[in-house]
C-alpha cells in the first residue's frame, strides 16, 4: 500500500527560506513569509479555474514579487536569496526518520506535488530523501494543480492501485479535502492545530506530526 505525501508544507518547510535570511527580513519576516505563501497557492487555484497552466516556480516568484510589494519593510535585495533558499527548503525534522522506517516495514512512498520537477529533485537532493522514495510525482505533467481530481489519480496510476489503497498525507486541509474526495484515505498533518473545516470530506486520521504516521496501516 502506498504511502504518498504532499512536499510543500509537509515534507518540507515553507517558511524555511525567510528563516534563513529573518535578520536581514526584519521584524515583517513573519507577515512576509505568510503572503508568499498564500498568492503561491491562490495563484494555482485560480489559475486551474480559468483553465489555465504555468508551472509552479513562475507563481513562486510572481507570488514573492507581491509579496515584496505588500510588505516594503522587506528589502527587494534579498529576492534572489530567497528564492535560492526555496530550491533548497528545510526538510521537517522528522520527515527522513519516518520516510525510512516506513520504506523499512515494506511500504512503497511517494511524493505527489503542484512543485515542479526542477524545484521537487532540488529540495529532495538537498533533504536527502531521494534513496527513500519510490516516486516523485509533478502536476507539470498534466498541467493542472491540486485539488483536481486528475491530480490525485497520477498516484493510482503510478502504482496500479484503487484509491482506497492509498494513504495520503498532507499538512494542507485544502489538499486533504481534495484526497478524500478522490477516495484516499488521507490523513491530516496537523502541526498549527488549525480548526477543522471541510467537514464532508474528513481525513481518515489527524496527526500532530509525521510521526503519527507509524501508528497506521498501509
Amino acid at each position: 500500500m502506498p504511502f504518498v505525501f504532499d512536499a510543500y508544507g509537509t515534507l518540507f518547510d515553507v517558511h524555511a527560506a525567510i528563516a534563513r535570511h529573518r535578520a536581514a527580513a526584519g521584524p515583517d519576516a513573519d507577515r512576509f513569509s505568510e503572503i508568499w505563501r498564500a498568492k503561491q497557492l491562490e495563484y494555482t487555484w485560480t489559475l486551474t479555474l480559468a483553465g489555465h497552466y504555468t508551472e509552479f516556480w513562475t507563481l513562486t516568484q510572481r507570488a514573492l514579487d507581491f509579496a515584496f510589494a505588500r510588505v516594503p519593510s522587506v528589502d527587494p535585495a534579498l529576492r534572489g536569496k530567497l528564492l535560492d533558499a526555496y530550491l533548497t527548503l528545510d526538510a521537517f525534522a522528522d520527515a527522513r526518520a519516518v520516510l525510512r522506517q516506513l520504506k523499512e516495514r515494506g511500504e512503497r512512498t511517494g511524493i505527489l506535488s503542484n512543485g515542479s520537477p526542477k524545484m521537487l529533485a532540488a529540495a529532495v537532493e538537498t533533504a536527502g530523501l531521494k534513496d527513500d522514495l519510490d516516486a516523485v510525482l509533478s502536476v507539470d505533467a498534466i498541467r493542472m494543480f491540486k485539488p483536481r481530481p486528475e491530480v490525485y489519480a497520477m498516484v493510482t496510476a503510478e502504482f496500479s492501485c484503487a484509491p482506497e489503497d492509498v494513504v495520503f498525507v498532507s499538512s494542507n486541509r485544502w489538499d486533504v479535502m481534495g484526497a478524500s474526495a478522490f477516495g484516499f484515505r488521507p490523513v491530516w498533518v496537523n502541526r498549527a492545530r488549525a480548526p477543522e473545516e471541510y467537514d464532508d470530506w474528513a481525513p481518515a486520521a489527524v496527526v500532530p506530526d509525521l510521526s503519527g504516521l507509524m501508528a497506521i496501516s498501509g
